[in-house]
């Protein structure tokens, strides 16, 4: 299976939100295609230099289990992701009152950080962000360091907790003991 093929088959979908999940499929084989941590996309070795090349891939990206595919109504090929697909790379108050915050990612997705995109603390205490399905964008340093400087102290039975709120919702963005 070629890029170009695949790319056609994206292309020739109008929606502009794919209805990736419905889609199952037969399983096609494997691409030399890798997301690396940083965001960057490769093919065959080489990094891509179209940005609207990635972000037509990225909308047909699923995720099960723990392998990534590139979805079409008939086909499904495995590529590599290192860490994250999305790399969380801006923030902004869409209405600071409110404490709304917009999230963007390295493919322009833009979103409400809320409890339907939250925050994500693994086990080495990294940040994630639900982009949309179960896809997640690894949050950049700068915005972490950014949400840092915003985040309320709160004492908590486990220590102080680093809190962020955004439309409503109140996020943990680590613990000081």
């Amino acid at each position: 299976m070629s890029l170009e093929t695949i790319t056609a088959q994206i292309k020739a979908q109008s929606k502009k939100v794919l209805p990736v999940d419905e889609w199952d499929p037969d399983y096609c084989g494997e691409m030399d295609l890798q997301i690396k941590a940083n965001g960057d996309w490769y093919y065959a070795g080489s990094i891509f230099k179209r940005v609207s090349l990635v972000k037509l891939l990225s909308s047909v990206l699923k995720k099960e289990h723990d392998q990534y595919f590139l979805v079409t109504p008939v086909e499904k090929i495995k590529i590599t992701v290192d860490d994250a697909p999305f790399v969380l790379t801006q923030w902004r108050w869409q209405d600071e009152k409110a404490s709304t915050m917009l999230v963007t990612n390295n493919v322009g997705d833009e979103f409400v950080l809320d409890n339907s995109h939250p925050i994500i603390v693994n086990e080495k205490d990294e940040l994630y962000v639900t982009v949309r399905r179960n896809l997640l964008a690894k949050v950049h340093r700068n915005v972490y360091y950014q949400w840092i400087g915003l985040a309320k102290e709160i004492e908590t039975p486990n220590g102080v907790e680093l809190i962020l709120q955004s439309a409503g919702n109140q996020f943990c963005l680590g613990v000081i003991n």
